[in-house]
């Protein structure tokens, strides 16, 4: 199978395009490297890579017509600073425009996007969230565009599948909680936990869904990717320390959360349970030893969040 990923070099891109290659598929990555890294992907006979930005519309068209995809992976996506609203319109709605359209023009047979649940709001009416809620993504530029993204891809009329994901974590993660209580406590510098809660998904679970979609499971439409049930980031403050084997003089400290940040948002995965057969089954303390180990191998230079937090630079 022929399988184009953007944003291949990525947290979640990466480790699809491992999982193709290690079971013979032909894999195309375009990335820019905003924020992945190139020792993410190994070199090999079987992975192409194109070295560009997807607003680029002349460079994506060219990718489409020298591989010929059978399937797309959408994973590129801008977050590294919630203040480039333009950056973020250039890359989630221009440049989902020109993947989805070049995919179109092309015969693309299934076409996989990743959507933030943030699309919901910061205070979404009902917790669960079912798939049936509205959107509201009016609360952070990373959730309006990854939504006007979400609108393009549906608006294609191709065999499309959209995964609303919960917080996903693991190896190749820099962005979120987990990598920034690594790379804190690791540089002897202090730390707070918010106090709010989130639904964490570890990557290798996430990979399976997206491995049995490009298989063909699943239907046209909207899945939730998530665990069901949520941590609080204190929990998982606690288990980085574990995994790291550490002992604080003091308890860390629990702050209040901002105002552009939500108490939980805890999404219903019955549907991509029922479809694809599958549930997450990795624990969280299993996956942040996952994730500290390859921090740990790999190091740490630079971490993103696409929340506007005035505490974030404490």
């Amino acid at each position: 199978m022929k399988v184009l990923i953007t944003g291949g070099a990525g947290f979640i891109g990466s480790h699809v395009a491992d999982r193709l290659i290690e079971r013979g598929d032909e894999v195309m990555v375009i990335d820019n490297y905003a924020t992945g890294r190139r020792d993410n992907l190994a070199p090999g006979p079987s992975l192409s890579l194109v070295e560009g930005s997807i607003a680029d519309r002349e460079l994506v068209d060219r990718a489409f017509a020298e591989f010929q995809p059978e399937i797309v992976v959408h994973a590129a996506a801008s977050y590294k600073d919630p203040d480039d609203w333009a950056e973020d319109s250039r890359t989630n709605v221009l440049g989902t425009a020109n993947v989805v359209q070049a995919a179109k023009a092309h015969g693309v047979k299934r076409f996989l996007y990743f959507q933030t649940a943030l699309c919901y709001g910061l205070n979404p009416l009902e917790q669960p969230i079912t798939l049936g809620l509205p959107l509201t993504p009016g609360d952070s530029s990373y959730a309006i565009s990854k939504t006007a993204g979400e609108h393009y891809v549906q608006l294609s009329g191709m065999e499309t599948l959209s995964f609303r994901l919960a917080n996903a974590y693991g190896p190749r993660n820099l962005s979120g909680p987990l990598p920034t209580f690594f790379h804190r406590l690791t540089s002897d510098k202090p730390c707070f936990v918010m106090d709010t809660r989130r639904d964490f998904i570890f990557v290798d679970d996430l990979v399976q869904v997206v491995m049995k979609a490009i298989d063909g499971m699943g239907q046209k439409g909207v899945y939730h990717i998530s665990s069901g049930s949520d941590y609080s980031i204190k929990e998982l403050f606690d288990a980085t320390l574990a995994a790291l084997s550490m002992t604080l003089a003091q308890e860390v400290e629990v702050r209040p959360r901002g105002a552009d940040d939500a108490f939980t948002i805890l999404l219903d995965p019955s549907k991509t349970e029922a479809d694809f057969g599958w549930r997450v089954s990795t624990p969280l303390e299993q996956g942040v030893r996952a994730a500290i180990d390859w921090y740990k191998e790999n190091g740490i230079s630079q971490t993103y969040t696409h929340l506007k937090l005035a505490t974030a630079k404490s």
